[in-house]
């Protein structure tokens, strides 16, 4: 069992220090740490599913994804709002060229 002790340092913010391991991260490298995590487990549970042919499997899978998609978003607006994780806007010119490029492709195979 890895176990973590928790203090605070100046600044008031918070430093992990992993027993197993001796390394120091502080909160943004653990939620970034974990919203990568989660984003593994989603592509991981979302290939189960692709490739699964058992119904049941398949909606047990399914909702293991939204469960893991739900932990990711919370992940990442935790991390925005603390300034951790930066969102460019897309243009309005972009959204459009993009929407249009997969339009074409669509088309392509209908």
């Amino acid at each position: 069992m890895c176990g973590f002790n928790s203090k605070k340092v100046s600044g008031g913010k918070k430093m992990v220090n992993s027993i197993s391991h001796g390394t120091i991260l502080n909160q943004k490298e653990i939620l970034d740490d974990l919203l990568m995590s989660e984003k593994h487990i989603t592509y991981t549970y979302s290939s189960g599913i692709t490739e699964s042919t058992c119904p049941n499997l398949r909606f047990s899978l399914n909702k293991c994804l939204t469960s893991a998609q739900q932990c990711q978003f919370e992940l990442f607006k935790v991390m925005e709002q603390r300034g951790w994780y930066e969102v460019e806007e897309a243009s309005h010119e972009l959204i459009e060229s993009v929407k249009n490029k997969y339009i074409k492709i669509l088309n392509e195979f209908n």
